[in-house]
């Protein structure tokens, strides 16, 4: 049986667990700790939100989600992971956790949820598709970080 749940403290050592299988599936380091995920997901000024999944009272994956907006569209979500362990899949538990999120996008009143979709996602993919998300592939992504960052800095010109 299938039960979708917000997380709490309390699951932060099964989340950091679920964070690095996904870490080690995409062949990335994890530099994330369960006490940076206490603080920044469970303190007072949370900065991201989290679903568990779990299947047959086992953890089976996750959703992490936080606050986005567009200059022109207004309030929305960004799904930054959708992960669900390899022997889990193919039960529809990241179809149901992706419906929670967009649950909690239309109670929130947001226009949509933006994510990024990796080109080989073969299971996920197809779900996109078929619900009828558009993509816009002629988006880059960026990401400055490190160093980039701090030669960036206004304050240090």
């Amino acid at each position: 049986m299938l039960n979708i749940r917000q997380a709490t403290a309390e699951d932060v050592p099964t989340l950091h667990s679920l964070i690095q299988e996904m870490a080690e599936y995409e062949h990335l380091p994890l530099l994330i700790t369960e006490q940076i995920l206490t603080n920044d997901g469970f303190g007072v000024q949370a900065k991201f939100r989290v679903l568990i999944a779990e299947f047959g009272g086992n953890p089976a994956g996750y959703a992490i989600f936080f606050d986005s907006y567009s200059t022109f569209q207004g309030r929305s979500l960004f799904l930054e992971d959708l992960f669900v362990r390899p022997e889990f899949r193919k039960n529809k538990i990241g179809r149901a956790l992706f419906s929670r999120v967009a649950a909690i996008a239309i109670q929130e009143n947001c226009f949509g949820i933006m994510l990024h979709a990796l080109d080989r996602n073969e299971l996920g993919n197809p779900v996109l598709q078929e619900d009828g998300c558009y993509v816009p592939r002629q988006l880059e992504n960026c990401l400055p970080e490190g160093q980039c960052i701090a030669d960036c800095c206004w304050s240090r010109r």
